[in-house]
C-alpha cells in the first residue's frame, strides 16, 4: 500500500482550499470527496477581506473578481416598518482600511473557482465517491479505511490527514471528539432568484440586512450581479433535514405577512426554497497527532457574523504556514495550528450567537441595539469587527 503525503477528506470550501494550499508549498495531496459529483446546490455567500486576501495570495484573485459582487454598503432595516436602522461601510472603505476586497459570491460559483485552481495543480489527487469510516493512528503515519459503490473497501495511509467534512464530520469522532452539533431553534430560509425579479429598490449594488424578534432576512446580489441571493432566517422548533429540504412557499409567507411591502415583494418572488438548519458545536479538538480538523468538522459557526466560509479558508492558511515551518515535525506543527486557531474561532462563535440574540431581540433590547446603530455611524459599524477583517496568518 502506497503512502500518501497529506491526504484532505472533503471537497468543500475548506478542503478545497487546503489542498491548493498545501499544493503551493510542495506537497502532494490527495483530496478524497464523499460525494460522485459536484452539484449546484446552494446558496450566496459572504467573504469578508481577511478571506479573499487569502483567496488572492492563492492566485484566484482574477477569478473572484470576475464571478463575486462587491456590495458598497450593508442597510439595516426593521423588517415590519420598513425604516432603516443603520448602515455599514464596505467597497472601496473596507478595501482601504483592511486591503483586501469584501464580496459576496455564490457559493457554486466560489466553489468552481477553486475546484478549476485544485485541478491545474499536478501535486493534487482528486478522488470521488469515497466515505470515510476507518481512521487509526500509527507510528509515522495515519491508516484510512473507505467504503466505495457497492461497499467495496478501500485503503490508505498518510503521513497527514486533513478532515474537512463538515458539521457531521465522520473524521472528529474518529480523533476523539464524539460530541454532534446541536440545533439552535432557527432555519435558513435559502432562495436564489434572477436579480431583474427583485424589487428595483432593493437590487441595487448592496448587502440587506432586515432584523425582527422572530428572525431576520439577508440578501445581496451574486453570480456577477446576474442573480439575487435571499437567506430568511426564521425560529422554528423543528429542524430541516440536510442542507436542501424543500420549505413551504405558503407557510413563510404566512409568518411574514406583516413585514413591510418592499420585503414583501421580495420574499414572493421565488417559487422554491431550500431549508438549512442552523447547528451549533463550540470548538475544542481542532488536531490529534497527525490529523487536523478544519471548518466546520472542527468549529461549526452560526451564520450570524457571516464567517463561516471565511473561517474555514483562515484554517486552510493557517495550516499551510504551521506545515511549511515546520516539514519535519508534523505532529508539532498541527498541535501549533490547533492553539493558533482555537483561541480565535472561540471567540468568532462567541461573537456570532451574541449577534443573533442582538438581530432578534425584543423591543426594549431592539431600542438600544437601534441607537448604538446610529451612533456608531456606517464606519464605526464596520471598525467594530476590525479584529476580524484585519487578520492575516
Amino acid at each position: 500500500m502506497s503512502l500518501n503525503d497529506v491526504t484532505v477528506i472533503g471537497a468543500g470550501i475548506g478542503g478545497l482550499t487546503a489542498a491548493l494550499a498545501l499544493s503551493r508549498i510542495g506537497r502532494q495531496v490527495t483530496l478524497v470527496e464523499r460525494r460522485t459529483g459536484f452539484t449546484e446546490v446552494g446558496a450566496g455567500l459572504q467573504l469578508s477581506p481577511n478571506a479573499t486576501r487569502i483567496l488572492g495570495d492563492l492566485g484566484l484573485g482574477q477569478a473572484l473578481a470576475r464571478q463575486a459582487c462587491e456590495p458598497q454598503r450593508v442597510v439595516v432595516r426593521a423588517v415590519r416598518s420598513g425604516r432603516e436602522i443603520g448602515e455599514v461601510a464596505q467597497g472601496a472603505y473596507m478595501r482601504e482600511r483592511f486591503g483586501a476586497a469584501n464580496y459576496v459570491i455564490h457559493r457554486a460559483d466560489l466553489q468552481t473557482i477553486l475546484l478549476d485552481g485544485v485541478r491545474a495543480q499536478p501535486n493534487i489527487r482528486l478522488l470521488m465517491g469515497r466515505t470515510l469510516e476507518h481512521l487509526d493512528q500509527q507510528d509515522g503515519h495515519v491508516a484510512l479505511g473507505f467504503t466505495r459503490s457497492g461497499a467495496k473497501r478501500e485503503d490508505m495511509t498518510s503521513t497527514l490527514v486533513i478532515g474537512a467534512d463538515g458539521a457531521w464530520s465522520k473524521t472528529r469522532p474518529l480523533i476523539g471528539d464524539a460530541r454532534v452539533p446541536a440545533f439552535q431553534g432557527y432555519v435558513a430560509w435559502r432562495a436564489t432568484i434572477a436579480r431583474k425579479d427583485a424589487p428595483p429598490e432593493l437590487a441595487g449594488d448592496e448587502t440587506g440586512l432586515w432584523l425582527g424578534k422572530d428572525g431576520h432576512i439577508v440578501h445581496y446580489p451574486v453570480s456577477a450581479g446576474r442573480a439575487f441571493n435571499i437567506v430568511v432566517i426564521r425560529r422554528q422548533p423543528k429542524s430541516a433535514i440536510g442542507w436542501s429540504e424543500p420549505g413551504d412557499r405558503k407557510q413563510l409567507l404566512e409568518a411574514f405577512r406583516g413585514a413591510a411591502p418592499a420585503l414583501r415583494k421580495l420574499m414572493e418572488a421565488p417559487q422554491d426554497w431550500l431549508l438549512w438548519s442552523l447547528h451549533d458545536l463550540p470548538a475544542r479538538l481542532a488536531a490529534h497527532g497527525r490529523v487536523a480538523l478544519i471548518g466546520d468538522a472542527a468549529h461549526p459557526v452560526l451564520p450570524f457574523m457571516a464567517q463561516g466560509a471565511a473561517m474555514a479558508i483562515e484554517d486552510a492558511a493557517t495550516l499551510m504556514h504551521n506545515v511549511q515551518a515546520s516539514p519535519a515535525a508534523p505532529e508539532a506543527a498541527l498541535a501549533q495550528y490547533a492553539r493558533a486557531r482555537l483561541r480565535r474561532v472561540r471567540r468568532i462563535q462567541d461573537t456570532a450567537r451574541r449577534n443573533g440574540r442582538i438581530y432578534h431581540s425584543g423591543s426594549v433590547m431592539a431600542f438600544g441595539r437601534n441607537m448604538v446603530m446610529r451612533r456608531l455611524g456606517p464606519r464605526g459599524m464596520a471598525e467594530r469587527y476590525g479584529w476580524i477583517y484585519d487578520w492575516r496568518p
